[in-house]
């Protein structure tokens, strides 16, 4: 296993019931030795922040800073794709991670599909390491990123020697 792979989580974070399910996808991350960037702990919820006083604007701007951040320096992206649509701000995100060249699960529990159980076909042709629809797939496509990352980094590693 990679030592110090770090995964960016995004998914909606609208209401308790996706906290909830986004901190079971941190809890399946971290039982794999990943350390994980969750934005709803890690960033901050911005109408809490709101909420406490800060400035709207710099709120949104910090946090879009920061995910960003975690974004380029992250190992693995894992999108979290449930809703009647894929939240938009995880589908940028996703967006992201797509061009920064970063290996990136679609995690997808809900059935709710038009067209025969397809994303749209951007959302699905980013998703680099597959779309799980268990913990247990998540499990082995997170495992299966972990090696295909050691072995680039291992060929990148016998150019440099």
């Amino acid at each position: 296993m990679l030592v110090n792979m770090k995964a960016y989580i995004a998914g909606p974070l609208f209401n308790e019931a996706e906290k909830a399910f986004n901190l079971k996808v941190d809890a399946l991350l971290q039982s794999l030795g990943i350390q994980t960037y969750l934005p709803q702990r890690d960033g901050g919820e911005s109408i809490r922040l709101i909420k406490q006083g800060q400035s709207p604007e710099l709120v949104r701007r910090r946090l879009f800073e920061l995910d960003v951040i975690e974004i380029r320096t992250c190992d693995l992206f894992i999108s979290i794709l449930d809703g009647r649509v894929p939240d938009e701000g995880t589908c940028v995100e996703l967006g992201m991670a797509f061009i920064l060249g970063k290996i990136s699960i679609g995690y997808q529990t809900d059935s709710r599909r038009f067209a025969m159980d397809y994303n749209n076909l951007m959302i699905d042709n980013t998703l680099t390491g597959g779309v799980a629809h268990s913990l247990d797939e998540l499990s082995a496509f997170v495992q299966a990123a972990i090696q295909r990352i050691n072995e680039q980094n291992l060929k990148a590693t016998k150019k440099t020697s």
